[in-house]
């Protein structure tokens, strides 16, 4: 399946929750944080400017963001789980 987000909007995968604490407990599932790092899938044309231009994005496929934490919409197709929402609730691109 192929999504293809509209304007200003990127699909982020997102990272996988940590298994166990820096002293090694394991988390059950109901106590693991919601991973705020993530992978761009795929990302809008831009933001529909009032001149009737469209933005520039800053965000490109395969870079690797970390988001706010309760941003987007969550979705999950074919098992796997993405966060669609705008670019300006993108904190920062990671470089590596």
């Amino acid at each position: 399946m192929k999504l293809r987000p509209l304007d200003d909007r990127v699909v982020i995968k997102q990272s996988e929750a940590e298994e166990k604490t820096t002293g090694g407990i394991i988390l059950p599932d109901t106590a693991k944080e919601k991973p705020q790092i993530g992978k761009v899938i795929a990302v809008g044309p831009g933001k529909l400017l009032d001149n009737g231009k469209r933005g520039k994005m800053s965000i490109k496929k395969n870079d690797e963001v970390i988001y706010g934490k309760y941003s987007g919409n969550e979705v999950e197709i074919d098992g796997n789980k993405y966060v669609i929402l705008e670019e300006k609730y993108v904190l920062g691109i990671i470089e590596k």
